[in-house]
C-alpha cells in the first residue's frame, strides 16, 4: 500500500469518525428536543382534562367517570378506562379504535409516558401516551390515556437521519478523492526524488544531483540532505578510486623498481658461479686451482660483478626503506616527538651532506637564523627531511651549486635549498609529491624511484610544516621548508598537526 493511499485512508477515516460523532450528537439533540416538546404538549392536554369519579348509589361497584373538557388538539387521542365497570370511553377522532391499556395490577400508580403500538384503520403506528391513574379513596378505579402519533416528528427525524447519512457519505467520498489528489500533489517531489535516485543508481555518473524545486519544506530539506550525501559519496568514491589507482600504480612501480636490482644481482651471481666454477675454486680453498690459473680478466669481471651487486643491493635497501616509511605513513604511524634545536641538527646534516656523491658544488649560506630556535619534532625524521631535499638538489644539478641557508618569518623557521640544476615546468609542481613521480622521467636525465618527496611530504605533515617551490626550467629550483617554532620552555607530548601547502 502506497504512502499516498495510507495517508488518504487515515484522513478519510478520521473525517468519517468525526462526522459520525457529529451526526449522532445532532440527531440525538434534535430527537430529544422534538419528543420532549411533543410529550410536554401531551402532558399539558392531559392536565387540562376534567375527570370526575363517583359511586353509583344503587351499585357500589359501578363507578362513573366523566370527561368534562373538550379536546383542543385534534391530533391528540384520549381514552378513559373504568376498571370497575369495564367501560372504555374514547375521543371522537379515534373512530371506535381502542388504545391498548394495561390490566389493573400492572398500572403504574404515578403518571408515566409510554410508547404503545396501535392499529388505526388497518395500519400499525407507534403512539406516545401519557397514562394517569384515577383513584377514589386511594383505590385505583380507572386510567386516563392521552396520546399522540408522531407522524411529523418521525418524518422530520427520518429526513434528518437520511440527510446526515447521505451527506456524510458524500463528504467522505469527496474528501477521499480530494485527499488523493492533494496527497499525490504533495508527494510528487518524493516521486521525483525516487526517479532521480533510481537514475543515479543505474548510472555510473555520481556527479548527478536531484533537482531541487519548490519551497524549503520537509521535502526540500530531504532533497538537500540527499544531494549533500551524494556529494560526500562521490567524494569518497573518487578518493577510493584514486587510492585504488595509486595503489595499483604503487605496486606496479615498486615491483618494477625491485625487479631491476634483483635481476642485476641474479645475473651477476650466475656469472660468478659459472666463472668460478670453470676456475675450480672451492669454498675455503682460497686461490687454489685445479690446472687452471686465475687470470686478471677473471678478477676484473669478478670485481665489476661484485660492485654491481653491492650497488644494486644498496639501491634496493634504500627503496625498501622508503617503502617502509610510506607504509608507516599509510598505516597512521605517529612518530615520537620532542623539542629539537635546529642549529646542531643542521650542522650535522651539512657535514654529512659534504660526503655525498655529487657533481655540483656544495655551499652553506647564512644559518644564523637557526641559532637558539627549536621545533617540536623527531630528530631523525627532520634530518631525513633535510637530506631528501639536499640529495634531490644534487641529483638534478649536473653542474653549478646547491646552497643551504636559513630564513625566519613570523613564528616559522625555514630551510632554503637552492640549486642551479635543470629545474621544472610550473605544470609539474603539483605532482612532485606524488609517489614514483619524476619530473624529468621523459628526459631521462637522472635515475631514482620518485619516493623521496612523498616521504618528505609525510614528514612535513607530521610536523605541521609546509614547503614553497620556486622553479624555472633550465635555471634551477628553490625549496623553502617551513616549520613552526616551538616557544615552550618544556617538552610537550601533544602532536602539532598541520597541512602542506605548495606555492610556485
Amino acid at each position: 500500500m502506497s504512502i499516498r493511499l495510507r495517508l488518504t485512508l487515515w484522513y478519510s477515516g478520521l473525517l468519517a469518525a468525526t462526522l459520525l460523532a457529529f451526526g449522532i450528537a445532532v440527531y440525538g439533540f434534535i430527537h430529544w428536543n422534538t419528543y420532549f416538546d411533543l410529550k410536554e404538549q401531551i402532558k399539558a392536554q392531559s392536565e387540562k382534562l376534567g375527570i370526575t369519579a363517583s359511586y353509583n348509589i344503587f351499585d357500589m361497584r359501578n363507578i362513573e367517570l366523566d370527561l368534562r373538557t373538550r379536546i383542543e388538539n385534534k391530533d391528540m387521542y384520549v381514552q378513559l378506562v373504568s376498571y370497575e365497570t369495564g367501560i372504555v370511553k374514547v375521543s371522537s377522532n379515534m373512530q371506535n379504535n381502542v388504545i391498548p391499556y394495561p390490566k389493573r395490577p400492572n398500572v403504574n400508580t404515578n403518571p408515566v409516558f409510554t410508547e404503545i403500538p396501535v392499529m388505526f384503520e388497518g395500519s400499525k403506528y407507534k403512539m406516545i401516551t401519557y397514562q394517569t391513574p384515577v383513584k377514589i379513596d386511594n383505590r385505583l378505579v380507572g386510567l386516563l390515556q392521552v396520546g399522540a402519533i408522531p407522524y411529523n416528528e418521525e418524518k422530520i427525524l427520518k429526513g434528518l437521519r437520511n440527510t446526515l447519512v447521505f451527506s456524510s457519505l458524500l463528504v467522505i467520498i469527496i474528501a477521499f478523492t480530494v485527499g488523493m489528489l492533494i496527497a499525490r500533489q504533495a508527494l510528487r517531489p518524493i516521486g521525483r526524488v525516487i526517479h532521480a535516485t533510481q537514475q543515479i543508481e543505474k548510472g555510473t555518473d555520481l556527479s548527478v544531483r536531484i533537482p531541487s524545486e519548490g519551497p524549503r519544506d520537509e521535502i526540500g530539506t530531504l532533497v538537500n540532505t540527499l544531494n549533500s550525501m551524494l556529494g560526500r559519496l562521490e567524494k569518497a568514491y573518487n578518493e577510493l578510486d584514486e587510492a585504488y589507482t595509486a595503489q595499483r600504480r604503487f605496486v606496479s612501480d615498486a615491483s618494477h623498481e625491485l625487479r631491476t636490482p634483483l635481476t642485476t644481482i641474479r645475473g651477476n651471481i650466475d656469472l660468478l658461479e659459472k666463472m668460478w666454477g670453470q676456475a675450480g675454486i672451492r669454498n675455503g680453498e682460497g686461490a687454489e686451482t685445479h690446472g687452471l690459473a686465475l687470470s686478471n680478466e677473471y678478477l676484473t669481471i669478478s670485481n665489476e660483478a661484485m660492485s654491481d651487486i653491492s650497488a644494486e643491493a644498496k639501491r634496493m635497501s634504500t627503496l625498501v626503506g622508503d617503502l617502509l616509511a610510506l607504509a608507516r605513513a599509510d598505516a597512521g604511524y605517529v612518530m615520537e616527538k620532542e623539542q629539537v634545536l635546529l642549529l646542531p641538527l643542521t650542522e650535522e646534516v651539512v657535514r654529512r651532506a659534504g660526503l655525498l656523491p655529487r657533481h655540483a658544488e656544495w655551499k652553506v649560506g647564512n644559518l644564523s637564523q637557526l641559532e637558539g630556535v627549536q621545533v617540536y619534532g623527531n630528530h631523525e625524521y627532520l634530518q631525513q627531511l633535510l637530506f631528501i631535499f639536499i640529495e634531490n638538489g644534487f641529483k638534478y644539478t649536473p653542474s653549478g651549486y646547491v646552497e643551504l641557508s636559513a630564513v625566519k618569518k613570523d613564528q616559522h623557521i625555514g630551510w632554503m635549498i637552492k640549486d642551479t640544476g635543470i629545474g621544472m615546468n610550473s605544470d609539474e609542481i603539483p605532482h612532485i609529491f606524488d609517489r614514483f613521480y619524476r619530473a624529468d622521467e621523459s628526459r631521462g636525465v637522472t635515475s631514482g624511484t620518485g619516493l623521496g618527496l612523498s616521504i618528505a611530504k609525510w614528514i612535513l605533515d607530521e610536523h605541521g610544516g609546509s614547503v614553497e617551490v620556486v622553479t624555472r626550467e633550465g635555471e634551477g629550483s628553490t625549496f623553502t621548508i617551513w616549520l613552526p617554532i616551538d616557544f615552550s620552555e618544556r617538552s610537550d607530548s601533544s602532536i602539532i598537526e598541520g597541512t602542506n601547502s605548495i606555492e610556485s
